[in-house]
């Protein structure tokens, strides 16, 4: 007599999907943990550039990249350009080298402030986020920012993710993306436009990428 083949009984159906639920369980809470991760990591650059200023400011009475006197103050720089008038000038995400936006960062790092390459020629001179977004700080009046934001300085991070940028401002600020000291935008064939719903409201898009700027 020929014998069929007996299939899967339904204990071990149910030890399967068990084990496969643990494993869908488990890779879902380690992309729960990086992005968790990632959104740390930029709070943190939020902090430490406000950090930088404060720094730098304490121990040499003057702002960095606006520092007349780098030259003097921290040594291999080139204070050319530099105006010394309490101003942190240029854009945000300038890819000028001479602009103080930019000069910022090799002040701050040569002040032993934060790491990084100190020769603006570096292709890894500016900084970036979890991301591989822009990072960037400028005082208000000149960041290139829309207008609304209150305070002196401004530090701005590129392409975070529209459910990472709900997040930053649910830990630095009122969970607001278009009020408060930090909000998100979306540029648009280089125009700034912005971002005016509520934090749940779905014209954030949690796959679409913002720029979000925490002002101080």
């Amino acid at each position: 007599m020929k014998r069929t083949q007996a299939g899967f009984t339904l204990i071990e159906l149910a030890i399967v999907l068990v084990i496969i639920g643990l494993l869908l369980g488990g890779v879902l809470k380690g992309q729960e943990l990086i992005n968790s991760a990632k959104v740390k990591n930029m709070a943190t650059d939020f902090k430490n550039t406000q950090i930088y200023i404060y720094g730098y400011q304490d121990k040499f009475k003057a702002l960095p990249g606006d520092d007349a006197h780098a030259d003097t103050h921290v040594g291999g720089t080139n204070a050319t350009g530099t105006l010394g008038n309490g101003v942190i000038n240029g854009a945000w995400d300038t890819t000028t080298k001479t602009d103080e936006a930019a000069l910022f960062w090799q002040h701050v790092r040569l002040a032993n402030l934060a790491p990084g390459p100190t020769v603006t020629t570096d292709g890894s001179y500016f900084p970036t986020n979890a991301d591989g977004g822009r990072l960037g700080v400028s005082s208000v009046a000149t960041s290139g920012i829309p207008t609304g934001m209150t305070g002196a300085y401004v530090v701005c991070s590129a392409a975070i993710l529209g459910r990472y940028a709900k997040q930053l401002d649910t830990t630095l600020d009122d969970g607001e993306t278009s009020t408060g000291s930090m909000r998100a935008y979306a540029t648009t064939t280089g125009t700034a436009v912005w971002v005016t719903s509520n934090v749940a409201s779905p014209t954030i898009v949690d796959a679409t990428t913002y720029n979000v700027c925490l002002s101080f």
